[in-house]
């Protein structure tokens, strides 16, 4: 986006928005919230044998320097001088995890989360061996032997992690990956007892980087990518001394736990040196703070890969009877607040728009998806559900296959596409009711960002399909703005002002419903029927491998 000198009237502020396939640095003006330059960079892939995928934590972080530096000669191209950026905030995909050598600086293995064509993969790869994990989704075949025989060493009842965490005893979260790594790596253990090793989700290893690494580099961490360890108790905002003991991880590992805004360090190489790490969220989080939900009961949904929905519930763990969980939301500031959500993952949005362009070949791009959709205006009674690997919340069922159903000898790819637009709306809607019955405070408007939210067709099914309104910011890059915001904000700084009065207005546009709320129910209700009939499909054991 491009800007004039004239267009920059105070300080500036750069957030590193770092996700699976790219990475990303962008500068706002700390004033206006304008977007004034970003660079994006994407992060390689090597396919060294069919379906393994393998990425670096090295790459990733001379992605981020390559990202800040063109960032910076673009802004000097536009006359605006980098000296004006008072502070860096970093955003990133929360479950990811990383062990390294404080030592050498050394990653002592790979872990990615990449979503492709609806299936869920991490590799896990140690020098001169790679091992391909592929889970379905939330369930890691690999670790799923591991959370088996923990569960039955659960002390107490069985509420003993979620009661403390907000979290199910998962394969998705890092602490189960951390003890799998601790029983069959050889060169993490090593590096545990020589007290060598340092754990950490990505915003951990690129702060420690960012900030010196072997030579005084910060090992931190912020609330909100602490809460989705399953290590961390979102009641005294600490690490766990007895879900480390559970899960038999040392703690020394660990990293300190700080708020989402505060001066963590300051940037040690690059254009940037001297510029301070002040703010910190995972990006869900991030884009909350973005899309500016601090009341109570508002609620975003980011519409990606999967969709990921959060209500903030305020100073109050909510805990929920329907499949969702309880997570940190931010905490803006040492001596502020905590402020916690209730969060509900679709696990298949935009992947099952690449399922129709890559497997079935009904589309070219991903955009075609929404002219195929309007030329029919309807799925003529044909419902997907897109259970590619299993159900998410509310359901948590693995069992679950896809299915396409309600087919006649009239419906054509036109239906097909139409009935996909409405599968990640009718996903949206069950996470929402879920929260409306846990929460008890019906939304007023779903406030929504993400790359499928262009689709203007999908946008106006979620509203007629929640039959509230949608609405959707003109400036899509809320999961950087937070994290700018809350750099901006720390204390020390203090550049980008979070009083309500001060917060920039963001132009919106807004999606209300246009049918009656009797076909709306009535088109829920024959979806819910659909996804009952996809159940009970597989019943998936795997023995857990293990690597020498």
């Amino acid at each position: 986006m491009a800007a004039s000198k004239k267009a920059v009237l105070g300080p500036l502020v750069g957030a590193v928005d770092q996700g699976t396939s790219s990475t990303r640095f962008l500068v706002f003006n700390s004033k206006t919230a304008e977007l004034l330059s970003h660079h994006q960079v994407e992060i390689k892939q090597e396919f060294p044998r069919e379906g393994w995928v393998e990425q670096d934590p090295k790459e990733i972080l001379h992605s981020v320097y390559e990202c800040i530096e063109k960032t910076c000669e673009k802004l000097g191209q536009l006359n605006i001088d980098i000296s004006n950026i008072k502070a860096i905030g970093v955003s990133n995909q929360r479950e990811t995890t990383v062990v390294w050598d404080k030592i050498t600086g050394e990653p002592l293995y790979n872990a990615v989360a990449e979503r492709k064509n609806g299936a869920f993969k991490r590799i896990l790869m140690i020098p001169g061996l790679a091992y391909l994990e592929r889970f379905q989704l939330w369930l890691d075949l690999r670790t799923q032997s591991t959370v088996e025989s923990l569960s039955k060493r659960i002390p107490g009842n069985n509420n003993f992690v979620k009661s403390k965490t907000g979290l199910p005893l998962s394969t998705y979260f890092s602490a189960v990956k951390l003890r799998w790594l601790l029983d069959n790596v050889r060169k993490v253990q090593k590096a545990v007892e020589e007290k060598r090793a340092l754990f950490g989700t990505i915003d951990s290893w690129l702060i420690w980087s960012l900030t010196g690494g072997v030579n005084g580099g910060v090992h931190c961490t912020d609330v909100t990518n602490a809460s989705r360890t399953m290590l961390f108790n979102i009641h005294s905002l600490e690490w766990d001394k007895q879900l480390c003991e559970f899960f038999g991880i040392p703690m020394e590992i660990l990293p300190n736990v700080r708020s989402s805004s505060e001066i963590y360090g300051l940037m040690k190489a690059g254009a940037l040196e001297g510029v301070p790490i002040s703010g910190c969220l995972g990006d869900q989080s991030a884009a909350l703070v973005g899309q500016m939900c601090f009341q109570i009961g508002q609620a975003k949904n980011t519409y990606g890969t999967g969709c990921f929905l959060l209500c903030n519930t305020g100073h109050k763990c909510v805990f929920s009877d329907h499949g969702l969980l309880t997570t940190v939301a931010y905490k803006l500031g040492r001596d502020k607040p905590v402020y916690y959500a209730l969060e509900g993952s679709v696990a298949i949005a935009g992947a099952v728009i690449r399922w129709l362009r890559d497997n079935l070949g009904i589309i070219k791009t991903s955009e075609e998806i929404e002219k195929l959709a309007k030329e029919v205006g309807t799925s003529y009674g044909c419902y997907f559900v897109p259970a590619f690997s299993g159900l998410y919340a509310p359901y948590w069922e693995p069992s679950a296959r896809g299915i396409i159903c309600g087919l006649t000898q009239f419906t054509n790819k036109c239906h097909i596409a139409f009935a996909a637009l409405e599968a990640v709306c009718f996903q949206t809607r069950e996470i929402l009711d879920a929260m409306n019955r846990d929460c008890g405070i019906p939304l007023s408007h779903l406030q929504v960002d993400g790359g499928m939210t262009s689709n203007k067709i999908l946008m106006q099914l979620q509203a007629d399909i929640l039959y509230i309104p949608v609405v959707k910011p003109s400036m899509p890059e809320t999961t950087a703005l937070g994290a700018a915001m809350a750099a901006g904000a720390a204390e020390g700084v203090g550049v980008w002002s979070l009083e309500p009065e001060d917060l920039s207005a963001v132009t919106m546009e807004r999606f209300e419903p246009q049918i009656n709320a009797e076909e709306s129910e009535i088109r829920y209700s024959t979806w819910k029927k659909a996804v009952m009939k996809s159940m009970g499909w597989v019943t998936t054991q795997s023995p857990e491998s293990g690597i020498p």
